[in-house]
């Protein structure tokens, strides 16, 4: 068969050169792994990973399957491309985060919906092939595969996604699936923590450095090195240290002096540790017996004796948890970006996706999850939950001043002056000046206070979706909204609970 792979990168058209640079070096492992079995079992491939501008409809007249990996934030482009490519006689099928947390709503768009993925479950689809329409196939093995596609395997798809990348190419690489921690909000919580085998990556490491001189690689792992001395003996034992260049997202209790140090020589020269919030969620940074204050002061000095070995650090936070009320959470964390200069913080808002978050049953049934269009689920744009201690108005309020806190022309000033080394510090510069973020926010507080339709979605009382939602879609979407199939906007927020009595029966 001829078959179209299509890895979305960003959720539609784009202008912007700073994404359009940066989103190839941010293609999935997964969709990569998929195109390579299904060329092992036999059929012609053609990958793409679209970071847009590419024009992804025109293999369709020439395409008999389409495998679609997407993040939630580009369900509807996903959801548009699948209606094309049906239209032209494909069968099609959606695989990736979006389809592992909403299946159900998937399922009125694509054939076959993917939950964990192995190679058994590509050749049994591609064996069967068949429409399945109004609703699609749920196809989905019992935990993730043992074992992926090396890089060597995958380097013909690789390759071509890198060419499009501006100066910054990182190379994806993967070193282990789930996370030994179980956050409620996460969708990695419930998957087991499974190394992948070393041998592997060792031959990765050594293929990454035949083909790239001093590769940046990207490790997908959702917690990189929770086995720290068998990953690091590993490396060392593949490439000379210095010889590759890496970034991680890893667990600051991960990151002692000692492992600081042996990071440091083997060119790690990226960091993404969750700090998540000032009460809760303290076992990543070893902060549980300590809250607030304390807790700030303590993880600033662990930051800033990673900043002194790692010249990138990115500190994740979650706005608007259960634990969060008043100003003190916002003002601790302005608190932290002072005494942390040189780190770039990034802020999620409290979401909870599908049925991938444990979650997000208790707050179902609690009647405190919105019906957030899938476009705005980016954990920037939108938020699915109801908070519990702030208006919505008053939410927005204390978001946008933080963001301007931390993301304003003051901010990102001082961080430049931080930052070291040429590149931490252009990269940090370009996101800080080409984000939008403190003007949205400040957007959406002002219109809460004066669109009471946008209030009434936001607080769950109506499914009605508000002008300014479907205006946005329809600008960014561009030529894919007409594609769009009908009432694919809408999407039933509580189906995880709705289906608890008939998974029970």
């Amino acid at each position: 068969m001829r078959i179209t792979v299509i890895d979305f990168a960003e959720r539609g058209p784009t202008r912007d050169l700073f994404k359009r640079k940066m989103s190839p070096s941010f293609a999935s492992v997964m969709p990569q792994a998929v195109a390579v079995w299904c060329e092992e079992l036999g059929h012609q491939v053609h990958y793409l990973c679209y970071t847009g501008y590419e024009d992804v409809a025109a293999p369709a007249r020439d395409t008999d399957m389409l495998i679609v990996g997407a993040f939630t934030l580009s369900a509807f482009t996903a959801y548009a491309v699948s209606n094309i490519y049906r239209r032209h006689g494909a069968v099609t099928a959606l695989g990736g985060p979006h389809a592992r947390c909403y299946p159900e709503d998937a399922a009125r768009h694509f054939d076959y919906v993917l939950g964990f993925t192995t190679k058994a479950e590509i050749a049994e689809m591609l064996e069967e092939r068949a429409p399945r329409r109004p609703i699609g196939r749920l196809l989905g093995a019992e935990r993730q595969p043992r074992a992926l596609p090396s890089l060597r395997q995958r380097w013909k798809f690789v390759e071509p996604t890198l060419a499009k990348a501006g100066p910054i190419k990182i190379i994806p690489m993967i070193g282990s699936f789930g996370c030994p921690y179980s956050c409620s909000f996460c969708i990695d919580a419930t998957i087991a923590y499974q190394p992948l085998d070393f041998d592997q990556l060792q031959d990765d490491l050594r293929f990454a450095v035949s083909r790239v001189k001093r590769p940046l690689l990207g490790w997908h792992d959702p917690n990189f090195g929770v086995r720290f001395k068998d990953y690091m003996d590993a490396i060392e034992a593949a490439v000379p240290p210095g010889s590759t260049r890496s970034i991680a997202e890893m667990s600051m209790s991960l990151l002692g002096d000692a492992n600081l140090e042996r990071l440091r020589r083997n060119g790690f020269v990226g960091m993404l540790p969750g700090i998540e919030s000032w009460y809760e969620y303290g076992n990543k940074t070893r902060t549980t017996r300590v809250s607030g204050a304390e807790r700030v002061r303590q993880v600033a000095d662990h930051v800033n004796r990673v900043l002194a070995r790692i010249p990138f650090v990115q500190t994740n936070f979650i706005l608007g948890l259960d634990s969060d009320l008043g100003r003190e959470p916002f003002e601790l964390t302005k608190r932290f970006i002072d005494l942390t200069p040189g780190a770039y913080p990034a802020f999620s808002l409290f979401t909870c996706y599908g049925r991938a978050s444990p979650l997000n049953l208790e707050l179902q049934r609690a009647g405190r999850i919105n019906a957030m269009p899938f476009h705005f689920l980016d954990s920037n744009h939108g938020m699915n939950i109801v908070p519990k201690n702030y208006g919505w108005a008053e939410f927005y309020d204390h978001v946008a001043d933080l963001t301007q806190h931390a993301l304003g022309a003051r901010g990102t000033m001082r961080r430049f002056a931080a930052n070291p080394g040429v590149t931490a510090r252009l990269f940090n510069l370009l996101r800080g000046v080409t984000t939008g973020r403190p003007k949205y926010q400040a957007g959406m507080a002002r219109r809460l206070r004066e669109e009471p339709d946008l209030l009434a979605f936001l607080n769950g009382e109506t499914r009605v979706l508000p002008a300014f939602f479907t205006g946005r879609i329809r600008k960014d979407l561009g030529t894919f909204w007409d594609a769009l199939p009908p009432n694919s906007l809408d999407h039933d927020q509580n189906a995880y609970r709705a289906a608890q009595p008939a998974a029970a029966a």
